[in-house]
């Protein structure tokens, strides 16, 4: 009869090593040599065998100490292969695997499953005017409630649900699928433990109502496109007892008439007249906060910006004040009377052959169209 190795020898250990380097160490072996890895290989499924046996003896304490003493002979009789152990000591090593792997309560005494319930999102549009300022709003959503007439229970007033046969309340049951033991949810009552024989006939069973809310919500000054407001505990019911989720409330800007939004920065644009570009003038422009006068010099050209500062937005996480971009646009008269007509003809000719100084750009532009055609 071949002579056993020594069991701290096979694990590749020390004799002073820990229940932890124990598992760690067969849990390495048992899947590099498992039989399933290594189909038709009898060196694989002996050098499996041997590692079996040596965590089933050093993960036991006594064992471990019988070991110690004796050496084979003081735990032959306990470290056999044979009878209801199978493949005890794998399922040991690998079980908190496992467990997080498939999510597997505890058999017997397993929890139900409790979830959080689901956030959810709600698009506001709101004006310009009242993400500037802030306000408060009320919107009506729909939701879960818990179920007046059961009280949650999804039972029929006077009776309680009962524990589930399938499972006997762990809201687990075990699956054997060769060496491995996994645990999935009860098909019966879907991980709750319980089975409800006679269902409460306002929410047939399920312990929830749909029913729309009116909720109040506080929007801060300087709030932009696309931010989120967080209602906390305002979202879905959590499943089997558990919390619920949160309501996100999205933000959206309604298009303005007169202001473009650039984070805190606001734009318009404003037209003037030929003559009050030409020979300059003052304007009155809008603002959030009112009208503001703004002085045009002479000569200003279309699509010259101004900028006032401190008349944008304030955002929510700015220190200071954005500012209001003017654009200007310089107007050409339209629907002109016969006098009008003549005026421009003769400034026309008072300014022809002298456009170098009168119409700088224009004059610039020709040149360059000159040297560019050769």
């Amino acid at each position: 009869m071949p002579t056993k190795r020594d069991y701290y020898e096979i694990l590749g250990l020390n004799r002073d090593a820990s229940e932890d380097d124990i598992k760690k160490a067969y849990r390495k072996l048992a899947m590099k040599h498992h039989p399933d890895r290594n189909p038709g290989n009898p060196s694989s499924e002996e050098k499996f065998k041997e590692a079996k046996q040596a965590y089933e003896v050093l993960s036991d304490p006594n064992k471990r100490a019988a070991y110690d003493q004796f050496g084979h002979a003081g735990v032959d009789q306990q470290a056999g292969f044979g009878g209801g152990q199978g493949f005890g000591g794998f399922a040991d090593a690998f079980g908190g695997i496992f467990d997080e792997i498939f999510g597997g309560a505890r058999g017997g005494h397993g929890r139900s499953n409790v979830y959080r319930g689901a956030d959810l999102r709600y698009n506001l549009e709101i004006t310009l005017e009242q993400a500037a300022r802030g306000t408060e709003t009320k919107i009506r959503i729909p939701g879960m409630e818990v179920c007046e007439s059961c009280g949650g229970t999804g039972a029929k007033s006077g009776s309680q649900p009962a524990t589930c046969p399938t499972c006997n309340g762990s809201g687990q049951i075990r699956l054997q699928q060769g060496f491995f033991s996994i645990q999935q949810t009860c098909p019966k009552c879907h991980g709750t433990g319980r089975f409800i024989s006679d269902p409460c006939g306002t929410c047939h069973g399920a312990g929830r109502l749909k029913k729309q809310k009116t909720l109040s919500v506080k929007i801060p000054a300087g709030v932009d496109e696309g931010d989120r407001i967080r209602l906390a505990g305002e979202g879905e019911l959590g499943v089997n007892g558990g919390p619920p989720g949160d309501l996100y409330v999205q933000i959206h800007l309604k298009p303005h008439p007169v202001f473009q939004r650039d984070h805190n920065d606001l734009h318009c644009e404003m037209p003037i007249s030929f003559t009050t570009a030409a020979l300059g003038g003052e304007i009155e422009i809008p603002t959030l906060e009112g009208a503001a006068s703004l002085k045009i010099p002479a000569e200003t050209q279309s699509g010259r910006v101004f900028r006032l500062r401190g008349k944008g937005i304030r955002g929510v996480r700015s220190h200071g004040q954005g500012d209001l971009m003017c654009h200007v646009v310089v107007e050409t008269p339209v629907n002109l009377t016969e006098r009008q007509r003549e005026l421009l003809r003769e400034l026309e000719e008072i300014t022809h052959g002298n456009d170098a100084r009168h119409n700088p750009r224009a004059s610039s532009w020709m040149e360059k169209v000159k040297a560019f055609f050769g």
